[in-house]
């Protein structure tokens, strides 16, 4: 199971890289192998201002479909517009090419709620 420890993780298994005040986010190896083969990402929040916790897209795989979590208050700036032809790429590189969406954060000081590498490895049993 591939959690790099660079990035911070979410309770609702989304990954986090910050960068100044811009996170980009997607979900982690863990949650793309749980969902199976995903076929369709859905982010219709670009532009918009959300608070942390709040629902801005969603995820669906041949079994089920699963909403996508904001782990930080802020505007969605950004969706990584190739899932829209290639959403398997969440599957195959879920922390590169398989970003979702890339947030202004409004309120950098959330990021202390969120977890490192090796409580998210607790989290998940790895």
């Amino acid at each position: 199971m591939n959690i790099p420890s660079e990035l911070k993780y979410t309770k609702d298994h989304e990954w986090v890289k910050l960068e100044g005040d811009v996170a980009t986010i997607g979900i982690t190896d863990f949650a793309q192998s749980e969902l199976g083969d995903i076929v369709y990402v859905e982010v219709e929040t670009v532009d918009e201002t959300l608070a942390a916790d709040e629902v801005f897209g969603t995820v669906e795989a041949v079994k089920t479909v699963s909403d996508l979590f904001l782990p930080l208050s802020g505007e969605i700036t950004e969706f990584n517009e190739s899932l829209e032809d290639e959403p398997e790429k969440v599957n195959s590189d879920p922390y590169g090419d398989g970003w979702m969406i890339k947030v202004k954060c409004s309120d950098l000081s959330e990021a202390e709620n969120l977890m490192s590498a090796n409580d998210y490895k607790a989290l998940i049993g790895a």
